[in-house]
């Protein structure tokens, strides 16, 4: 999670603040890294302890040469990392992002500049590597959009009463002719990615998961000190033709009440369905298994199916509501054409951005054959930041919205307008992965 290139080991000069010693940033050698994870251990709050299991663990991960640290005579105290990823667009694409994650900045040497350095330095690297966004999942609000980051995909999390939901308690499968199945860790690292990569086609927002995540989600990874592993429930449901087209991940505890009546909780660690009937079923699966009173749902979209599945919709409640993916546009034109778009129009946007990276006017034109966006000379309809320019761009926020707080300034009448009629999707974006 996340509250000119260099050669590992290679020393970025800080400037020295009297009586505090001289900083320097630096990518790392694997010397470095059990310092590194130290100081991470300190920005999160977790003992500054490290394991032997921990470092090996993390050495297999960690590539050094897009991690960096900060270091105050010899020791760490700031980190900063990030590694490929994509993310799902509308229509169905992906773009590459570079993904940051692992920041910290150690409090005995807070407001010196250290996350503003590393990340000027990795949004340039990004940059030059060709990638399209930089994306994070962010700890605090706040920290983020002076780097050009807009909150591009919320999330919502439910917790069901499963007694007043109104279900019927004698449901034994789908009606569809589709049916579900218990499954082991090792069927899940068979089926899961492939079942994950489509269903991305199906939703955007979605960010890779790479062989380690499975890896991890099914106890194939080596043991994790800091973050054990226990083996959940997983369930698959299969289509009346047979194919595998959703997948759940659960836990559950025990708990009895004063008479002696069960009343465990379920959680959902992950739920993907590649169509509507394989989400459908999967919860009134997780609904209906015996024992269970409260369901708690995990990071869903906010949007999302399951209230409405239910006769008494009331007996879902939110429980949380929250940004979780920022997006960074890094190259303006190949963000826009990467993604598919309600309508045939045109707009041309005037973007701002401070650091000169992705800063320019465009015109957008979109059509049912496809986008094109190019660096115009024309007038603009819209401008705006670059970190609205991330909040647009999955589609979840309005412009119409941006506009009235003074964040969207329209140049053209009802240019805010019509930039909603395009950018705008029928489904809200949704990442259910923090990293």
């Amino acid at each position: 999670m996340t509250s000119a290139a260099h050669a590992p080991g290679t020393a970025t000069a800080g400037r020295g603040t009297p009586g505090r010693g001289t900083l320097d940033i630096r990518t790392l050698t694997d010397s470095d890294l059990a310092d590194w994870l130290r100081a991470l251990h300190v920005g999160f709050l977790l003992s500054p302890a490290v394991s032997e299991e921990e470092l090996a663990n993390r050495r297999a991960v960690v590539d050094p040469a897009r991690t960096r640290g900060a270091f105050d005579g010899g020791r760490c105290v700031a980190t900063f990392r990030s590694f490929a990823q994509d993310v799902s667009v509308p229509g169905g694409g992906r773009v590459t992002s570079s993904a940051v994650t692992n920041v910290t900045v150690s409090p005995t040497h807070r407001r010196r500049g250290l996350l503003s350095r590393m990340m000027v330095e990795e949004l340039a690297e990004a940059r030059e590597r060709g990638d399209v966004l930089s994306s994070l999942t962010a700890a605090e609000y706040p920290i983020y959009g002076r780097y050009g980051f807009g909150p591009a995909a919320w999330t919502a999390v439910w917790t069901l009463d499963v007694r007043r939901a109104g279900l019927d308690p004698r449901w034994s499968g789908p009606d569809d002719g589709g049916r579900i199945d218990l499954v082991t860790p090792q069927d899940v690292r068979k089926l899961g990615p492939e079942l994950f990569e489509r269903t991305r086609t199906v939703r955007h927002g979605m960010v890779s998961r790479s062989p380690s995540w499975w890896d991890a989600a099914t106890g194939a990874a080596p043991p994790d000190p800091v973050h054990p592993w226990t083996e959940p429930f997983f369930a698959v449901y299969r289509s009346a033709a047979g194919e595998v087209d959703g997948l759940l991940a659960y836990t559950a505890d025990d708990r009895w009440d004063d008479a002696k009546q069960p009343v465990n909780t379920a959680t959902v660690r992950d739920l993907i369905a590649a169509t509507p009937a394989a989400e459908r079923a999967l919860w009134r699966f997780l609904c209906s298994v015996d024992w269970v009173t409260l369901v708690r749902t995990g990071l869903r979209a906010p949007d999302d199916l399951l209230p409405l599945l239910l006769p008494d919709p009331r007996a879902a409640r939110i429980t949380t509501q929250a940004d979780l993916l920022w997006l960074r546009v890094l190259d303006v034109a190949a963000a826009l054409e990467a993604r598919s778009y309600a309508g045939e129009g045109a707009l041309v946007l005037q973007v701002h951005d401070d650091s000169g990276l992705s800063g320019g006017r465009f015109v957008l034109e979109t059509s049912a054959r496809g986008a094109s966006c190019a660096p115009t000379t024309a007038s603009a309809d819209l401008t705006l930041d670059v970190r609205e320019l991330g909040a647009l761009y999955l589609g979840d926020e309005s412009a119409v919205r941006l506009a009235a707080l003074g964040r969207v300034e329209e140049t053209a009448p009802g240019a805010a307008a019509r930039a909603d009629a395009l950018l705008r999707t029928a489904r809200r974006p949704w990442c259910q992965d923090v990293f």
